[in-house]
């Protein structure tokens, strides 16, 4: 609860004393005003508040100086608490504009009385970050308050995450690069190390397999489906990356004389209730990114209904083609497909995919307050809009039926 100053006001006349108090940490100490008899300077009421505003406002930057929050040199600390009062504000507003959640907490602190205790924890995790249209490469944590509370409130409706200390998450991410009669798949090296970092950063144990005929990923994946550990575990994500076709994943060996394709219902047939009883009724997430044609997928849309023509645009010098299908699922199951069927996906061979580039920012930057599929749903919008290549991620075989927070940080 906040509790605010109270004003007494007499007969016209207002009069305060300043009552120190010890709730706040430093040096400074909290401001309380108080009524009191009037006093021998009779001093202006408007005056004495605008004394107050000051008072606690050079009292709050002070301490996001003395907390490092702003990470200020020696020489601006030098010149911060050199300045005046009045030119302390100033001094410190653009590092305050980069450093908005670190100084929300200091503030919070300042006019909560928040106690020790509670302030280091908060600071461990940055939850509830500014929105921002700009990029990121951290992964924003949940509140462990949040966390235990919407597990408690919303029980019946979300998928159960079960304790750190108790649970053994697995993820398994299958990636092609080389191909004996296909293009390299330059670029995919960037895919792997970030679709890593990302699930370890949300708590999973991570395979990477690469290299793989179609028998050879068939075998990683009824070996995976076998591990004991996801007995303990409360959910696992499959990713796939490779040359696709409509109708599933290309293994190493494949051309169009002899295929050598994983088929996408052989997946979901592995992790299904009756082959992976050790999953059931827990989250299986399958990411595939891969073409699942030849077509562009985009279209040239005048003003008039009568000059929409296909699209053939020129490549741009950095992206390639990749390909998928969706396939008959059971319960518990949710697959996230880098474009639409019969259309390519696009890498950029200089940084990685472009779906899974964009999937890994909108995990690191939304699944600390959203449920997978919102998350998705995020992807998805980031691709609204036909940028230098079209691609739209499509959502499919969802069948879910509760909601999968990941509570990054819990």
């Amino acid at each position: 609860m906040i509790t605010c100053p109270t004003l007494c006001i007499k007969e016209m006349h207002c009069y305060f004393h300043f009552q120190a108090s010890g709730s706040l940490q430093g040096s400074r100490k909290g401001l309380r005003l108080l009524p009191m008899a009037e006093d021998k300077h009779n001093k202006n009421p408007l005056k004495v508040l605008e004394s107050v505003g000051k008072e606690l406002l050079t009292g709050i930057l002070d301490d996001l100086v003395e907390k490092n929050v702003l990470k200020l040199e020696e020489p601006e600390k030098k010149k911060f608490h050199d300045a005046k009062p009045e030119d302390k504000a100033r001094i410190l507003v653009d590092s305050v504009k980069q450093k908005r959640h670190e100084a929300g907490q200091v503030l919070a602190q300042t006019f909560l009385n928040m106690d020790k205790n509670s302030m280091k924890d908060l600071s461990k995790i940055a939850a509830g970050p500014a929105e921002s249209a700009e990029s990121t490469d951290t992964l924003k944590l949940c509140l462990r308050e949040e966390f235990l509370t919407m597990s408690k409130e919303r029980a019946e409706e979300i998928y159960p995450i079960k304790e750190k200390s108790d649970r053994t998450r697995l993820a398994l991410i299958i990636c092609n690069t080389e191909f004996d009669h296909l293009p390299l798949r330059t670029g995919a090296e960037f895919d792997i190390m970030g679709m890593k970092g990302l699930l370890e950063g949300l708590g999973y144990s991570v395979d990477v397999r690469e290299k793989l005929t179609a028998q050879d990923m068939e075998s990683v994946l009824w070996a995976f489906a076998a591990r004991s550990e996801h007995r303990s575990s409360d959910s696992t994500f499959l990713v796939f990356m490779s040359h696709g076709i409509l109708d599933g994943i290309c293994g190493t060996l494949h051309s169009n004389e002899t295929p050598d394709v994983l088929p996408y219902d052989t997946i979901f047939r592995i992790f299904n209730n009756r082959n992976c009883l050790s999953l059931k009724d827990k989250p299986k997430v399958i990411i595939i990114q891969a073409c699942r044609g030849e077509n562009r997928g985009e279209l040239w849309v005048s003003d008039s209904p009568e000059a929409t023509t296909d699209s053939s645009s020129q490549p741009s010098v950095n992206l390639e083609e990749d390909a998928i299908y969706k396939t008959h699922v059971e319960k518990d199951f949710i697959a996230f497909c880098s474009s639409t069927p019969h259309n390519v996906s696009w890498r950029d061979i200089t940084k990685g995919s472009v779906f899974i580039t964009q999937l890994i920012a909108c995990f690191q930057k939304y699944s600390w307050r959203y449920h997978l599929e919102e998350v998705f749903r995020m992807v998805q919008r980031s691709f609204d809009k036909p940028d230098v290549k079209a691609q739209m991620p499509t959502i499919e075989r969802q069948s879910m039926t509760r909601y999968f927070y990941l509570f990054p940080g819990n």
